[in-house]
């Protein structure tokens, strides 16, 4: 079995990694964290931009790498055998949902901050969108 546990560097997100390397544990599972970066903001201006895509990219992946090396100690600090990966994507729980049916997981673990209201309308949930479409068990941490 595989969990995918996503992160996006929050302490919310912390609490999510704790329960989700905790259920990998008792259950024998492996675990698969997952950041999503934004891509390239520069795509449409042309080759210009070069530069300026190589820092953003590189300040994204570093990013992206801090937010999983809490992932990954927590897994070895449990013993559960441990992947990482960035996906580049515009909608994170496109990402998200992508890496769980390329890495055949069974469960993804995540965190909900919890917007209500207008917040939640305006800005949109990656939770709920995860939650509509995912094919498999979607364990929401709040």
């Amino acid at each position: 079995m595989k969990i995918l546990i996503a992160t996006d560097g929050s302490e919310l997100s912390r609490k999510a990694i704790d329960i989700g390397v905790g259920l990998a544990k008792a259950l024998g599972a492996s675990v698969l964290g997952v950041a999503a970066v934004p891509p390239n903001p520069y795509a449409a201006l042309g080759g210009e931009h070069e530069p300026q895509l190589d820092d953003l990219r590189a300040k994204a992946g570093a990013l992206g790498n801090e937010h999983l090396s809490v992932v990954e100690q927590a897994a070895r600090a449990a013993g559960v055998p441990i992947e990482t990966v960035i996906r580049e994507e515009e909608a994170p729980h496109r990402a998200i949902l992508s890496a769980a049916v390329d890495a055949g997981c069974e469960l993804i673990v995540m965190a909900s901050h919890g917007r209500s209201g207008c917040t939640a309308v305006l800005l949109g949930s990656e939770t709920q969108k995860v939650l509509a479409f995912a094919a498999v068990p979607v364990l929401v941490v709040r």
